[in-house]
């Protein structure tokens, strides 16, 4: 029997960006917030020192522990779903702060395209041009009405960047300058501008300069000591979740954070969410947390099986198309991040410089900036060439043909190292009505819960608009002169490993119930007083990044869970048939 709690106003589900954000602007209102976080208790002193390849991307030890609890996978209906049991194979963050806290900090927002993309798409180039089975749909909200959120994002975080010649309308520039531009980073931008493109600094999380944020948060300037992605920021020089929002919400004295908590349902009863049951891990006792309002924030794939484990909305049924809770499943793993690698035996470079954002980027085939017509596929990505900051384990690229290992391979592992580019293309990623997440039939986590299971193939869209980014990226290191190039090779389909933590969809936005589960607060439909906030709520994956648009989506929920604490009731108007099915 589960020990029952006080009551409190809000529970949040999971201390990331999204949980972070709902925690912070929740307490500053005055309300009782209660965060629960799987993972364990962090400080920056914990990240002090540990710049450890082994520890950090070998043996992702920021990373979910998959033996508890994991997913299953397989690529089509007919097929029986096997666990994916390493965390090479799919990396979720975990601890205090999240995925928030092991990004690498690329901060781009989704474009105007992305936020009404059937009516965008059907407006230019007509209905036929979406595949039958491919289930885009509006967001239910513009990105003009939405623009306001990405700029708090930016400020609160510090964001450090300049203007995109193909960006969106911004309401201010960011909030401080572009990080330095490497000699790298300078031969990938005249080699774009060659060519007609217009290329600009990846807006980035690792700060330019030191900066005070709008709720009095400091946040250092980065070192370029490399070891960002997969690692925190020993430095403080990283925007995340543990320099900013969550020492924001614990200022306020409105807000206890309970590390090491397991949720395993939302307690729902007539109609209503009436709070969460969750596990202590160090003790295994049970509790009940109730709350007026309950916020899901964890990991997209965790917040779509707490609805699922919990009875909560319409599950999504392929076979008949209709339903909501699992539709759209999608995200940037695997088919994504495919470019062309440059070897150059005249130029060197310091690669083993850099921060998890120090890069350039160009627009040009992102979004609907070019034209379609002719083109078989839809919508776009971004191009980058990104310095992360080599380590010493994981950098010996060398030629494609050269043996693995020897005399030659030395050879040229030597010679390559500090002579070698790599410009990848980032493209959206469409949803279909064959990807989808449901619960596993077979396997169950330790406490015998259903395990999440993954649907997910590959279709020509995916196929083609990777092989256009290889394309237009091998192209560009022509411009920049590599002696030797190394095109990505294009899969034929999904090998079931997840890697980059962009997953995405399930429990996704939109103005019509039936083909949404939450409406542009991030409310449900089905239970007015449950938020879920983060990328669950993609209806599809923008050509970029997603960080800014989660921690965007974040003050959007904020702001409604205040309105409904307030007022209750439905926010937003439903609305019908913004979908192709």
């Amino acid at each position: 029997m589960a020990e029952k709690l006080k009551k409190v106003d809000v529970v949040v589900v999971g201390t990331g960006w999204a949980g972070g954000i709902v925690s912070a602007e929740l307490a500053k209102a005055g309300y009782k917030v209660v965060a629960l976080e799987r993972g364990g208790d962090r400080t920056r002193e914990d990240y002090t020192g540990v710049k450890d390849e082994l520890r950090f991307t070998d043996r992702y030890e920021m990373m979910q522990n998959l033996a508890p609890e994991t997913i299953t996978s397989r690529n089509t209906l007919e097929e029986i779903a096997l666990p994916v049991r390493t965390r090479s194979e799919m990396m979720a963050g975990t601890n205090l702060g999240g995925g928030g806290v092991h990004w690498a900090g690329a901060t781009y927002r989704f474009m105007p395209y992305d936020f009404e993309i059937y009516s965008k798409t059907v407006e230019r180039y007509g209905k036929k041009k979406i595949p039958e089975g491919m289930t885009i749909q509006d967001w239910g909200i513009t990105y003009q009405e939405f623009e306001k959120y990405y700029d708090r994002f930016e400020k609160t975080a510090g964001i450090s960047g300049e203007r995109d010649p193909f960006g969106e309308e911004r309401s201010s520039d960011y909030p401080t300058p572009p990080m330095k531009e490497s000699p790298a980073i300078t031969l990938f931008k005249k080699a774009s501008k060659e060519l007609g493109y217009h290329p600009y600094q990846v807006p980035s999380g690792n700060l330019s300069e030191g900066y005070e944020n709008p709720d009095g948060e400091t946040i250092n300037q980065c070192m370029f000591c490399s070891y960002c992605t997969q690692y925190g920021c020993d430095f403080g020089a990283k925007s995340d979740p543990m320099v900013t929002v969550i020492p924001t919400a614990k200022k306020t004295g409105n807000f206890e954070v309970r590390t090491e908590s397991y949720v395993r349902r939302v307690l729902y009863e007539g109609g209503k969410a009436k709070g969460v049951m969750y596990v202590d891990t160090n003790t295994g006792i049970e509790y009940e947390q109730p709350a007026d309002v309950v916020v899901l924030a964890a990991f997209s794939l965790t917040n779509n099986r707490l609805l699922m484990l919990s009875n909560i909305g319409r599950a999504y049924n392929p076979k008949t198309r209709k339903g909501v809770i699992g539709r759209n499943f999608n995200g940037q793993f695997n088919i994504t991040f495919l470019g062309a690698r440059g070897f150059f035996n005249d130029k060197k470079f310091n690669l083993y410089m850099g921060a998890g954002a120090l890069g350039g980027a160009l627009s040009d085939f992102a979004g609907d900036n070019f034209d379609h017509t002719n083109l078989d596929f839809i919508n776009g990505g971004g191009i980058e060439l990104r310095q992360y900051g080599d380590a010493a384990i994981a950098s010996n690229h060398v030629p494609k043909g050269t043996p693995r290992w020897g005399a030659e391979f030395k050879e040229k592992s030597i010679f390559y190292t500090n002579r070698n580019l790599v410009v990848w293309y980032t493209p959206a990623i469409m949803p279909w009505w064959h990807n989808y997440l449901d619960l596993d039939p077979t396997y169950t986590d330790e406490f015998n819960d259903p395990l999440l299971r993954v649907t997910n193939k590959y279709t020509d869209q995916d196929r083609n608009i990777a092989k256009f980014g290889i394309e237009k990226t091998k192209g560009i290191v022509e411009q920049m002169g590599a002696d030797i190039i190394d095109e990505d090779e294009v899969p034929q389909e999904f090998d079931h490993i997840y890697q980059g933590g962009h997953y995405a969809g399930g429990v996704v936005m939109g103005a019509d119930p039936e083909t949404s589960a939450v409406n542009n607060y991030l409310q449900m439909w089905d239970v007015e007083n449950l938020f879920v906030v983060g990328g669950s709520a993609f209806p599809h994956f923008g050509g970029h990044h997603p960080t800014a648009t989660i921690g965007a989506l974040a003050y959007r929920a904020s702001e409604g869970i205040e309105k409904y604490l307030k007022e209750g009731g439905q926010l937003v108007e439903e609305k019908r048939k913004s979908f192709q099915a």
